[in-house]
């Protein structure tokens, strides 16, 4: 089978690899028919995740099943389903208490080594271990484009809107508009939220998260911090999110929230960074961090992504073909594409 893999830091390529085989009676093979490149697959791509060259990456997919073991109950041979960016047994102490995204045996697809050395799912096809956890069928008339958001970039918007309760009548700030910022700008308008103010330097991004009924605010060329006080009568936004993995987006995201409000860490930090503690401390600040518990969230998200409650199709810039992978990470990496589909 063909396979995406990471080479060297800028360099991933199309290689023969042998088809996944089932092993162990919880697995399933997954034929996929389109996968996603990700934010967090740059991280991999300029080598801020280390991988060993030649593992295959990507970790959004929907595809079919081709084979399930004999323990695998929720999908069957034949399916369309869709996979979560990561596993979980079901069974740990993290497991027990819905913390599927800190399970003990979790793995996370195309990562290498230090996330549990499972292979990611840009390839034709993939091995997906703990299928019950795993795998959801995607709903009738649920196009591909839309149910691979389900697995990943919109359970992550979702996951942090609901990490910091947001509600209805609350003022919510999202600072960074790529696919995860733009899914929780569409998430928190979900969850009743009557203001989000949109923060980002990409005019169409800015405008896209208009049309999901944000209010935009240029970073650089306005004031967030006079946008967020005219919005909330000086007090700052409930919640806000960083969607971003950056110093200075944290940073401000502090700033710009109320007293006793929540912060949520949402973008992917991989190293030290400074944080005046002392906002985080006087303002009594709640912080939410880490990965998303996309697992515990799939299922209400494919029902608000089936009634149209979510739609994250707009965000889907580019479809290009798996052979074009190469050129499709040189897309994203130029910030030519908001989000890449690849199909067979």
């Amino acid at each position: 089978m063909r396979a995406v893999t990471f080479q060297a830091p800028g360099e991933v390529r199309i290689d023969e690899k042998p088809d996944p085989e089932l092993e162990s009676a919880g697995d399933a093979i997954v034929g996929v028919e389109a996968s996603g490149i990700c934010g967090s697959d740059l991280h991999i791509y300029h080598g801020r995740v280390k991988i060993a060259p030649g593992f295959t990456i990507g970790h959004e997919f929907v595809g079919t099943v081709r084979a399930s073991g004999d323990e695998v109950s929720r999908v069957t041979e034949g399916d369309r389903v869709l996979g979560c960016y990561c596993t979980a047994c079901g069974e740990c102490f993290f497991c027990e208490r819905g913390d599927f995204h800190k399970c003990d045996r979790g793995r996370v697809f195309g990562h290498g080594e230090v996330l549990g050395s499972l292979q990611g799912a840009q390839a034709d096809s993939v091995l997906v271990p703990n299928a019950d956890m795993t795998l959801r069928k995607v709903p009738a008339g649920l196009s591909d484009d839309v149910a691979l958001f389900a697995g990943d970039v919109m359970g992550t918007g979702y996951h942090a809107v609901d990490a910091t309760g947001v509600g209805p009548g609350d003022c919510v700030a999202v600072l960074g508009l790529g696919p995860v910022g733009l899914c929780a700008v569409q998430a928190a308008r979900a969850a009743g939220a009557e203001r989000v103010i949109a923060i980002d330097t990409v005019p169409d991004r800015l405008e896209l998260a208009e049309s999901f009924g944000a209010t935009p605010a240029h970073l650089t060329e306005e004031d967030p911090k006079a946008a967020v006080k005219a919005a909330t009568e000086g007090r700052g936004v409930d919640a806000a999110i960083d969607a971003v993995g950056h110093p200075d987006a944290l940073g401000l995201a502090c700033r710009l929230t109320r007293k006793a409000g929540t912060v949520s860490a949402t973008g992917v930090y991989a190293e030290p960074i400074e944080l005046h503690m002392g906002i985080v401390w006087i303002k009594a600040l709640t912080l939410k961090t880490g990965h998303a518990n996309v697992i515990k969230h799939v299922d209400p998200v494919l029902e608000m992504l089936s009634d149209g409650r979510l739609d994250p199709a707009p965000m889907v810039t580019h479809h290009m073909k798996l052979d074009e992978a190469p050129e499709a990470y040189g897309v994203y990496d130029r910030h030519e594409a908001l989000k890449i589909v690849l199909s067979p």
